[in-house]
């Protein structure tokens, strides 16, 4: 087991080149759904159990799919209200068993990309071939349910492997050709876009996931209420418009539909986006336009400045 992911370089924060997004914008912003889907009786696997409770676990999975019967529409109409077009990570099984979900965002451009196909079937414990067949699988099914050639990748519930990246990114280039984004949320390290190393050389990035924005992080785990959610997400947007000035930064908030979608937590999280879609200087986009225009306009800039910090630390 190595000491190190390896699938990056040290890149010190202080003296980067440059970023600027479209129009001067400071901050590059999107928001994230996870529109997942949870199985009553999953497959056993023998490193993670997929529910606390004792089989079967009716409570974790009847909130789940509240947040797909109720929580989805409630949070997509919001997001229309401030003209945000959702990056949606996918369990893409959606698909099948949800089809009206993805009808209804397929009207409204929303992105589609890569979170496994159920939220209940971990990478943990595959094969490479068996994970490889997986990514597959989910990025067939968004293509065929959606047209979108699916260009990001989050591993489902987390559980990332040390072939996922390289996985991925060579299915993609498999079922789409050398199509110009790829790009990772399962890496948590910068509040910039990153280029990611592959065994294949192509071009990759991670895009910021902003992981302690997430609601379940917020609620599941740091156990906040509400209000105190809606003023961190507002505080965390103020600290990197600020840097956005110098040099562009990313916001992103992952949801949850049977999360930041009850109705006593909603009130906050619409603060949170008039606030910050109330700034001028900020673009609301998506993960792919994100990775796309970093690699078009900075990637190879960005390698050649963590080449040469790279070479002064060893001199």
């Amino acid at each position: 087991m190595r000491e190190d992911p390896e699938f990056y370089d040290y890149w010190p924060y202080h003296n980067r080149p440059k970023i600027t997004w479209p129009n001067g914008a400071r901050v590059a912003f999107w928001v994230a759904p996870n529109i997942e889907y949870y199985e009553l009786n999953p497959p056993n696997n023998p490193y993670r159990q997929a529910w606390p409770q004792a089989s079967p676990a009716v409570a974790g999975y009847s909130i789940r799919d509240y947040g797909n019967r109720v929580g989805h529409s409630r949070q997509m109409n919001l997001l229309d209200k401030y003209g945000i077009r959702g990056s949606i990570s996918l369990s893409t099984a959606l698909c099948d068993h949800h089809p009206e979900i993805i009808a209804a965002c397929r009207e409204r451009d929303w992105e589609f990309f890569s979170h496994g196909i159920y939220n209940t079937r971990y990478t943990y414990g595959m094969s490479g071939e068996q994970e490889r067949s997986m990514i597959r699988d989910s990025m067939l099914s968004i293509h065929k349910h959606t047209g979108q050639k699916c260009a990001g990748y989050l591993a489902p519930a987390l559980s990332h492997s040390e072939q996922t990246l390289d996985l991925f990114a060579e299915v993609g280039t498999e079922l789409f050709g050398d199509q110009a984004a790829f790009y990772t949320c399962d890496l948590f390290h910068d509040d910039q876009p990153t280029p990611i190393k592959l065994r294949s050389e192509k071009k990759f990035v991670s895009v910021p996931y902003s992981l302690e924005m997430n609601d379940t992080i917020a609620f599941a785990v740091n156990k906040i209420e509400p209000r105190r959610y809606g003023e961190q997400l507002k505080r965390n947007f103020d600290r990197l418009y600020q840097e956005g000035a110098q040099s562009g930064t990313i916001m992103c908030i992952p949801t949850h539909n049977y999360q930041v979608s009850c109705p006593h937590r909603l009130k906050a999280f619409e603060e949170a986006l008039e606030y910050i879609t109330g700034h001028s200087d900020v673009w609301v986009t998506t993960g792919k336009e994100i990775a796309s225009y970093f690699i078009d306009k900075y990637y190879e800039t960005v390698l050649a400045d963590i080449s040469a910090k790279k070479g002064n630390n060893h001199e």
